[in-house]
């Protein structure tokens, strides 16, 4: 009997839960709950549509429950095991200098979303308009990938920022969701959302000083860390995963409506 639509939606739920709650849906299967309950019980609102494809596809298919723990449990731990090498390169932007290659930042920012094939996550502090990594998410989110961006707000750096919302230079790409910390979760005024970071299906992580702006990505001197492999990537990705479960970080309306309070 055919499985192939339920493999192809395995590799989409597994990149979006993480190994640990790909385990949690497995156990769910073998307890034989129902695709209500089991999204009922879903605590990674960004994995629902990864999901409930999942869950539509095992019923499709006709894959026994058991069965389909089973392969969820096994793909976990293949994903697992293939991240537990990694590789680090530097990156640096700007002058350079004997025996230390430079990188340009926005070359490396669109290698990485170019790697994601299920899920991409940025956080940016700025952010301006720069059509080299909006194109680059555009053919992401054509090809099915889920892209997550997480901003800072006019209203949350207090004055320090200027000009248009941060989150307008991502207006353009359809499909992409626009994330931001609601002063209300902050601890205390003043506190920012001040990470930059990109990951690509829990396996590639950049962390970086650049800010996704044109002068981030091509004209100042910046420094960052490029990660392929091992557990980072992966926990960097939970992490945001978590903190938007928990309401911390809360989807973005629109620059029309505003930041939610």
């Amino acid at each position: 009997m055919s499985r192939k639509r339920f493999e192809a939606t395995v590799a989409a739920a597994a990149a979006s839960l993480g190994a640990t709650r790909t385990k949690a849906v497995a156990t769910l299967l073998s307890q034989g709950r129902s695709p209500a309950y089991v999204l009922g019980r879903l605590q990674t609102p960004a994995a629902l549509e990864s999901v409930s494809a999942l869950l539509a596809a095992i019923t499709a298919d006709g894959v026994p429950l058991p069965e389909a723990a089973a392969y969820l449990r096994g793909y976990a731990v293949a994903w697992a095991r293939r991240g537990e090498t990694a590789e680090a390169r530097t990156v640096w932007s700007g002058p350079a200098t004997p025996g230390t290659p430079v990188r340009a930042t926005a070359r490396v920012l669109t290698e990485v979303v170019r790697a994601a094939e299920h899920r991409f996550v940025a956080m940016t502090y700025s952010a301006r308009a720069y059509p080299p990594l909006t194109a680059s998410l555009a053919d992401a989110t054509a090809r099915g990938v889920t892209v997550d961006i997480v901003v800072e707000t006019l209203e949350g750096a207090a004055g320090l920022l200027a000009g248009r919302e941060p989150s307008e230079a991502f207006s353009g790409v359809p499909g992409l969701r626009l994330w931001h910390w609601p002063s209300a979760m902050r601890p205390a005024p003043g506190s920012r959302m001040h990470a930059k970071v990109a990951v690509a299906d829990d396996r590639v992580l950049f962390l970086s000083s650049a800010n996704l702006t044109a002068a981030g990505a091509e004209r100042n001197v910046e420094a960052g860390i490029l990660l392929k492999g091992g557990p980072m990537p992966g926990r960097m990705a939970d992490h945001i995963r978590e903190l938007q479960r928990r309401g911390v970080l809360v989807r973005w309306p629109g620059p029309a409506e505003g930041p939610k309070p």
